[in-house]
């Protein structure tokens, strides 16, 4: 198999209990989203923009008159790119769900089964609530807007509205139901078989008009709207690796192996950037790719995480990414950390990887695109190759007394490392690769003068960057405004200098630093952000950076660096562990480390998004697999003009395993173990 299906990526088995540490799965139909809850029927986080519903739970399951989830049972989730399924016992019941947001249609269905004792009577209840509105301006907030609703009976079905009547909710069951303020009752008889069956539809809009034409789609046929669901993801996937499909403007090369771990951290890269598309009309943007969801910061692309994915995006869907770089241009991304798509307008503070992350994103979109007229188009007073310049240099003007740039306070980096601040090696050592991104592009329009100074610099600046390294550890110093050096053992160091400027340490440093990753960071499923022998590690219990977990894409990025500093053999020993984190569904925004939470599913657990972790259940950065595989593992290298050239690894894990259908330009390659085929 090497197209994966909506079967084929199913989650295994995730059980818990009431409100343990579990993150309950998510859901899209590409115009918005919703998340299952704890329950077996609840529902939460239901948004289709422009309306939206916050972070309001509804649909909460009671049984013979007392809520399910109050007998305490375990409920099983199993997570699908289309569906969720969840089960549980209550009170010699077996209730099994299957939830999916309605394609084409702001609506989320759930289908309930009831198996039991034949011919037993059942009065299931269901707790409604509604927090509908739309916002006049952009959803600029990590959560999504509500406002207070007053619910109300429609017949058999509960409306929703707020005081400004700016967006309706309605909810219902397909089957005869009546209504007691803001619960849905109806009673159940077990066949023969003991099998009792309905369905719950909950429709987000404008208008109860508009609300009750999706409603009456939707409730006539719900088993109907899941099959349909299966069949868009299905094709949303297949589309992804076909030159000619019609649901992307590109396509990724199949990945052919007979190694589970690869072939599952793979698909967890494509996966998780498919996941975040949004096709939805209210985007002034057109198509974009949000970054997290499906509870917080719905509506934002970040700049930082869509950069970690760039490879993925340049690839697979470039026709977006070129207009969101454009888009970001003009907005000066000095000003911001990303955009929002209901008005197309700024949000956020400045976040200290723009420059590179702009670079990044511009390199990697014209390296795989071959469009390389991209550079010479002018995007607001400049070309785009000269901005590539100015992201290159902005360093010079954030030096105070020092040759680094000080990269600011903790809300303009890491947020939860109060160490990390100021003289950071991480994207000092980022300005020496663009530096060089730069001079190549000098080179390119015929000023080898410039492309000169600029090779110059990257070399001054790379020994400045080691001035901070701290001798025989691995890790290294934060510079302080006055001088002071702080040690801070965070993997974004050892990501970013290994990843951008390896030829730069010396053997001694890159040694030290595979060894203080392996000691202090790494861990058999997943690994630390930060070293617990850190002396920042009791700041925050926040695992995206802290010392009980690590963000998404940092093992992805690690491996790569351990690639690049020559010690791929640790990065491939590692791939069947991380392989196991892949058991729950796309990336999370933040995986504990087995320390601070037992595994789940053999892997590192999701965190969840409750106080004080505020953890969303995935995250759009999971295209740093994609990077991984490609140009870590088979070392595929794509120059800025195009030239395609491989020093695989993979050998040691499948040495039959191949890439086809990489597309660069206007050509396509096969990669083998050996090399371009």
């Amino acid at each position: 198999m090497t197209i994966p299906t909506s079967a084929d990526l199913a989650s295994d088995v995730l059980t818990h209990t009431y409100d343990d540490m579990f993150n309950p799965p998510g859901l899209t139909n590409f115009l918005g989203t919703a998340q299952v809850d704890h329950d077996v029927m609840a529902i939460r986080s239901v948004n289709f923009p422009p309306y939206s519903h916050g972070d309001t739970i509804t649909g909460q399951l009671y049984v013979d008159g007392r809520l399910a989830r109050s007998y305490g049972g375990t409920v099983e989730v199993v997570w699908r790119p289309d569906c969720v399924i969840r089960s549980t016992t209550v009170d010699g019941l077996d209730l099994r769900t299957t939830t999916a947001c309605a394609p084409g249609r702001p609506a989320v269905v759930v289908e309930l089964e009831v198996t039991g004792a034949p011919g037993r009577t059942v009065q299931l209840g269901f707790a409604l609530e509604s927090t509908a509105t739309r916002s006049d301006s952009g959803w600029l907030r990590p959560e999504p807007p509500s406002e207070p609703n007053t619910l109300s009976a429609q017949g058999e079905r509960v409306v929703g509205t707020g005081a400004s009547g700016s967006a309706v909710s309605l909810q219902g069951l397909d089957v005869a139901a009546t209504v007691d303020r803001s619960m849905l009752e109806t009673t159940v008889e077990l066949d023969e078989s003991g099998k009792g069956q309905l369905s719950y539809v909950h429709v987000l809009s404008g208008s109860l008009e508009e609300a009750t034409e999706h409603f009456d789609v939707c409730v006539a046929d719900v088993p109907a709207v899941i099959t349909v669901a299966e069949g868009v993801w299905d094709m949303a996937l297949a589309d992804a690796f076909d030159p000619d499909g019609d649901g992307f403007s590109g396509s990724l090369p199949v990945l052919e192996t007979s190694n589970e771990a690869l072939q599952k951290l793979y698909w967890w890269g494509v996966l998780g950037v498919i996941w975040f598309r949004r096709d939805n009309p209210a985007s002034v943007l057109g198509r974009t790719y949000d970054t997290l969801m499906p509870r917080y910061w719905q509506t934002t692309t970040f700049i930082w995480d869509y950069s970690l994915s760039a490879l993925t995006h340049a690839l697979l869907d470039p026709e977006p990414m070129r207009k969101h770089i454009e888009h970001w241009i003009d907005l000066d991304i000095h000003k911001h950390f990303g955009t929002e798509w209901l008005t197309g307008g700024p949000v956020g503070y400045w976040y200290s990887v723009n420059d590179f992350a702009m670079t990044r994103l511009v390199r990697d979109y014209v390296r795989f695109t071959g469009d390389e007229s991209f550079l010479d188009t002018t995007v607001g007073p400049k070309a785009v190759g000269d901005h590539v310049h100015d992201w290159a240099t902005a360093w010079r003007g954030l030096r105070g007394e020092h040759a680094l740039a000080d990269y600011g306070d903790i809300d303009n980096l890491l947020e939860c490392v109060s160490s990390y601040v100021h003289e950071v090696a991480s994207f000092n050592a980022a300005n020496v690769w663009c530096m060089r991104v730069a001079a190549e592009l000098a080179d390119r329009s015929g000023d080898s003068d410039r492309a000169a100074q600029l090779r110059k610099e990257a070399s001054e600046q790379a020994g400045h960057v080691n001035e901070l390294y701290v001798e025989g550890k691995g890790f290294w110093h934060a510079r302080q405004p006055d001088g002071t050096l702080v040690p801070v053992r965070h993997c974004y160091d050892f990501n970013l200098i290994g990843t951008t400027i390896p030829d730069d340490l010396s053997e001694s440093q890159c040694a030290e630093m595979v060894s203080f990753f392996q000691a202090e960071l790494q861990t058999p499923t997943w690994m630390r952000a930060l070293s617990p022998y850190d002396a920042n590690a009791g700041f925050s219990v926040r695992p995206d950076h802290q010392w009980n977990g690590a963000y998404p894409a940092w093992p992805a990025d690690a491996a790569r660096a351990l690639f690049a500093l020559g010690r791929g053999d640790v990065a491939l020993d590692w791939l069947p562990g991380l392989a196991k984190t892949a058991n729950q569904g796309p990336c999370g925004q933040a995986h504990f480390v087995e320390e601070a939470q037992p595994a789940m599913a053999g892997g590192a657990q999701k965190s969840p998004p409750q106080f004080p972790y505020l953890i969303d259940w995935s995250c759009s950065s999971s295209g740093a697999w994609v990077s991984l595989v490609l140009e870590g593992i088979f070392g595929i290298e794509v120059a800025l003009d195009g030239t395609v050239t491989a020093n695989p690894q993979v050998a040691a894990l499948d040495p039959n395993a191949r890439l086809t259908g990489l597309r660069v330009g206007d050509s396509t390659y096969t990669v083998t173990a050996t090399g371009l085929a």
